[in-house]
């Protein structure tokens, strides 16, 4: 028998590329008992990051640390894990930690994702990131390559990628249910007051005093400094491009996640936006009240080019004529286009997924379902731990999850020049076409932080 550390270093040495297993397969993995639990630290406790930390140990791992800048907002977590360490700062607690701590899961706001994500691997932790994985595509790209670099293993925090249904989605397209996929149509109009923070941009120079208990330059990290204020500490921080992505920036990893998985797609050629009512030189701190960013991916192994269409706030995912009566249009979701029928679903692993007509649903599922060639993992936090434990990668791992985040934040950036078609080269990592747009492919950090 190896003791643990024997057992997690081995494991972390020997990581290979996972993705799609025969099921049975994946049976016999999950059969495997880790030699010991693991120990996991929880970075930015107070929101989704803190519900990741549950997952983790709900799988009977270990939290043995837990930090966060803000002592009020972090509060109930605290006290939900009392024996565990409390540390303002990452990277203190890395420091004074050591060995004591085997994997972190990162839940802060996205700003902060890459520095934080980058100090864990530096230290030979595993990770666990919430979406989007970074803030930048110059953040994501270096983020792939120290995953590589220091051989640990990582998972991205879109959830669906462990449900069953994506997996039917993946399948359906596999087995040709629809024929060749053409076209996406997806999209979120949800919590519209959440992203767009237009009410709010004339408050900003307004003075308000730091509370108590938050470190509100450790809060700002990497970012150019701006004065503190309500409307972005603790919550809302999402509608703020200096801080958050908006709307596509929360969403896209959940809702393209079946499509980018089912078509391997990668990076698109070309990406525009179309944005209403906003002025991204005069409002361009918020994101605006609807955008519709249409994205070409060219063509791969076999299949065409695809386009994929997002639409967010209100700018809503058109009725597609060949939708019956019944067919309801996903307000958070995805419609799959082929050249023989539609695949329909939902948010988060493309949950309540169909297909469309109706004889394309009898003929593909019940007892005529294509066969389960994807491996079916328990959940998120059991796919990553899981992984950690005997030795593969997980199946949002970054080399997975930077993809499909770098296309998100493409989109991000594609806002902000409304009506122009951007052509990404991707090799060279720069638009080809715009020299202003390529200034937010990697923006600087302020003095005193980098990756």
């Amino acid at each position: 028998m190896m003791n643990r550390r024997q057992f997690l270093c081995g494991a972390s040495a020997g990581v290979a590329v996972f993705h799609i297993l025969p099921g049975r397969v994946m049976a016999q993995v999950q059969g495997l008992s880790p030699n010991q639990k693991l120990n996991v630290a929880g970075i930015g406790i107070g929101s989704q990051g803190g519900a990741d930390i549950d997952g983790v140990a709900r799988e009977g791992h270990k939290v043995v640390a837990l930090c966060d800048v803000d002592d009020n907002y972090a509060a109930k977590k605290f006290a939900q894990y009392p024996k565990a360490r409390q540390f303002k700062d990452f990277r203190v607690m890395l420091e004074q930690m050591g060995k004591g701590i085997d994997a972190v899961v990162i839940g802060t706001p996205d700003h902060t994702h890459a520095v934080i994500a980058m100090e864990a691997m530096k230290h030979h932790k595993h990770v666990y990131c919430e979406k989007p994985l970074a803030h930048s595509v110059h953040e994501v790209r270096t983020l792939m390559a120290a995953a590589k670099q220091y051989k640990v293993v990582t998972q991205l925090g879109n959830q669906g990628h462990s449900t069953d249904s994506i997996r039917r989605v993946c399948e359906w397209v596999g087995a040709g249910a629809i024929g060749q996929v053409h076209t996406v149509h997806a999209g979120c109009d949800a919590f519209k007051d959440v992203y767009c923070q237009l009410r709010n941009l004339d408050k900003l120079n307004q003075p308000y005093e730091v509370p108590k208990g938050l470190d509100y330059d450790l809060w700002i990290g990497p970012v150019p400094f701006r004065p503190y204020t309500p409307f972005w500490v603790p919550w809302n921080w999402r509608g703020w491009l200096p801080f958050g992505t908006g709307t596509i920036g929360d969403w896209f990893c959940h809702v393209i996640d079946p499509t980018f998985w089912a078509l391997d797609l990668d990076a698109p050629s070309t990406v525009q936006a179309e944005v209403t009512d906003y002025d991204p030189a005069k409002q361009g701190l918020t994101y605006p009240p609807g955008a519709k960013i249409t994205f070409e991916f060219p063509a791969k192994n076999g299949r065409g080019p695809v386009k994929v269409v997002w639409h967010d706030g209100n700018q809503t995912i058109p009725r597609p004529a060949q939708f019956s009566a019944d067919d309801r249009i996903p307000s958070t979701g995805a419609i799959l286009f082929g050249d023989k029928g539609m695949i329909v679903h939902g948010s988060h692993g493309g949950g309540g997924c169909y297909l469309a007509p109706d004889k394309l649903m009898d003929q593909h599922s019940g007892k005529n379902a294509p066969p389960e060639k994807i491996a079916r993992v328990k959940n998120h936090a059991f796919d990553w731990t899981e992984a950690i434990c005997t030795g593969r990668q997980a199946g949002s791992n970054f080399g997975y999850g930077g993809p499909l985040t770098q296309a998100a934040l493409l989109g991000a950036i594609a806002i902000r020049f409304p009506g122009q078609t951007l052509k990404w080269d991707d090799k060279e990592a720069r638009f080809t076409n715009h020299d202003d747009a390529n200034a937010h492919v990697n923006p600087p950090y302020r003095q005193g932080w980098r990756l």
